[in-house]
């Protein structure tokens, strides 16, 4: 069985074959070079690049509290809150913390409102395939037969009042990894605004959020990572400001058996990997967790009941690349959108 892993150090160059930022800084303004930090967080690289401030005390506590929060949401780190709360599994409810209650609740909300197609509950089906770990494998039809009865959102169970969470299933597991990272880009927004940055860059490898404008007033150039190249070449570009872009793609993560690909992003109902003419999704949102839980069920939906269904989302914009060199926008990005890239075709 040949395996691809999560390669970080390629992630951080090429940002999972999502997103390519391009910016720059105004000569007129004091600070002249970008200040910027690297970790490898969350299961992916993390980077946060300020424009408009040489303060690295805010880079230090931005990547305490995104440190604070991989040891609360990670399904991958034994001792995390996620991590007892499935141990509890069908035993007793847990207490968590703010954050990791308001995550799970957003998770809850996005799962209703997919019927499904989002669920933080998949847990059993993702630790069955472990896609992007060492571990990974291609599960048998038996195993993953075995794991379909403990999937379903509506046995995950939450009390405001005590701030606890309930599987009322042994066996159960939630897997916060469709909607943390998206999380936490938010909370490093709200970070960098309370510091009074206005010009910054938030990368968890693919989840981009620009926070502001670019430092001499105009908005930020991104661009669309073409899913099928490895070299870093761009689709096109979106120009916004103050937004989250989100991308999730089969060619992010995968495993490969018999000539066969294994995509990341499996379905809560049938175990596999979802199956449809999508390569690559990109949600364009003023909430970085919404555009986070909404890249997986989109792309579950398929472009036609995708589009629709992002047309009744207020403030929430999408870009479909399609397996056969297609793209479909949505209404809300017509006039920001710019197709570079002549190997594709702007179909509507």
């Amino acid at each position: 069985m040949k395996k691809k892993y999560l390669n970080y150090f390629t992630i951080s160059i090429l940002l999972i074959f999502s997103l390519t930022i391009l910016s720059g800084c105004s000569k007129d303004n004091k600070v002249t070079e970008p200040l910027s930090k690297t970790e490898l967080l969350m299961g992916t690289v993390v980077t946060v690049t300020l424009y408009d401030s040489n303060d690295e005390g805010i880079l230090d506590k931005v990547f305490t509290k995104v440190k604070e929060l991989e040891s609360t949401l990670s399904i991958n780190e034994n001792g995390t809150l996620v991590d007892k709360i499935n141990e509890s599994a069908g035993i007793e409810p847990v207490k968590v913390d703010y954050d990791t209650y308001t995550v799970i609740k957003k998770g809850l909300e996005y799962a209703k409102l997919s019927n499904g197609l989002f669920d933080i509950s998949v847990g059993p089906i993702v630790k069955l395939w472990n896609i992007g770990l060492p571990e990974a494998k291609v599960p048998t039809q038996e195993e993953i037969d075995s794991r379909i009865p403990l999937v379903g959102y509506s046995d995950v169970e939450l009390n405001d009042e005590e701030n606890s969470v309930f599987l009322k299933r042994q066996g159960m597991m939630i897997d916060l990894g469709g909607v943390a990272k998206g999380y936490t880009a938010d909370v490093i927004s709200d970070i960098l605004t309370e510091e009074g940055v206005k010009s910054a860059i938030i990368d968890l490898g693919g989840n981009i959020f620009a926070h502001g404008l670019k430092v001499d007033g105009s908005t930020w150039r991104i661009g669309i990572q073409n899913p099928f190249s490895d070299r870093g070449d761009i689709i096109g570009t979106i120009t916004v400001k103050n937004k989250s872009i989100v991308t999730s793609g089969i060619y992010e993560r995968y495993i490969e058996k018999d000539g066969i690909k294994y995509h990341h992003i499996l379905s809560p109902k049938t175990g596999y990997p979802y199956e449809n003419e999508i390569a690559g999704i990109t949600i364009i949102s003023d909430k970085s967790s919404d555009g986070d839980a909404l890249s997986t069920s989109v792309f579950a939906m398929g472009v036609e009941e995708g589009m629709k269904f992002i047309n009744t989302q207020e403030g929430i914009d999408a870009i479909f690349v399609t397996k056969d060199n297609k793209i479909y926008i949505t209404d809300g990005i017509r006039d920001i959108f710019k197709l570079t890239n002549t190997d594709f075709t702007l179909s509507n």
